[in-house]
């Protein structure tokens, strides 16, 4: 087959997590007297992993946060995200019947989040998604994130497969430039967060209304290179 693995993002692809990115980020700003922030703020602050969403929450007043404020800000929110982490997340619609649809194909699952390993796999298993993915890596498994094609190819290493045998699914201006440094065509779900801007600019193959759409997607190019 054309696509030997897929790879998918997680927050804003795979599950809704705003809920509860949000509500832990505002109980960190509790913590440190400060009011809360609207969930609509706090989701275009995601995406490129738990420090720069500290240092973006902390950042919203007006003064950039000290070393030692961030570093508490982020041990207080790891310590609210460690509770409230899959509590009111919920799985967008049409992803378990794409990741049905995908493993039909043949293809193996990764997940490649920058979300932590110790929040991923928690969620993972919460969300009844952990049977599906041969590899997962999580924003602390590499020495770099996302956007930096890191983490792709090492998911490709571990699948035992060629970047050009691979197929990368996100939501954000983050996966977009992972998998286009990787080498390695991508599709984008237009439901996510992408830091608060529009999916249309994204440099993707193609932007797919659900993963059932991206598994369609994916056949369609397998039969044109049967």
């Amino acid at each position: 087959m054309h696509f030997a693995g897929i790879l998918f993002d997680l927050d804003g692809t795979l599950v809704d997590s705003i809920p509860d990115l949000a509500d832990a980020a505002n109980a960190m700003r509790q913590d440190m007297n400060l009011p809360p922030l609207p969930e609509a703020l706090l989701a275009t602050f995601v995406g490129k992993g738990v420090e720069q969403l500290v240092i973006r929450t902390l950042s919203h007043d007006g003064q950039a946060p000290s070393v030692e404020q961030v570093m508490r800000g982020l041990a207080r929110y790891q310590d609210h995200y460690r509770v409230l982490n899959g509590r009111h997340s919920q799985l967008y619609p049409g992803v378990l019947a794409g990741l049905e649809a995908f493993r039909s194909q043949g293809a193996r699952l990764a997940v490649v989040t920058n979300k932590d390993s110790q929040f991923t796999i928690p969620l993972l298993q919460h969300m009844g998604l952990d049977t599906y993915f041969d590899v997962v890596v999580s924003g602390d498994t590499c020495e770099r994130k996302k956007p930096d094609p890191l983490p792709l190819l090492h998911a490709c290493d571990l699948l035992g497969i060629q970047p050009s045998q691979a197929l990368f699914i996100g939501d954000s201006i983050n996966d977009a430039l992972a998998a286009q440094a990787a080498n390695m065509r991508a599709l984008a779900l237009p439901y996510g967060y992408n830091e608060g801007q529009p999916v249309q600019s994204l440099p993707v193959d193609a932007i797919v209304d659900s993963l059932v759409e991206a598994a369609q997607w994916a056949a369609d190019q397998t039969a044109q290179f049967a």
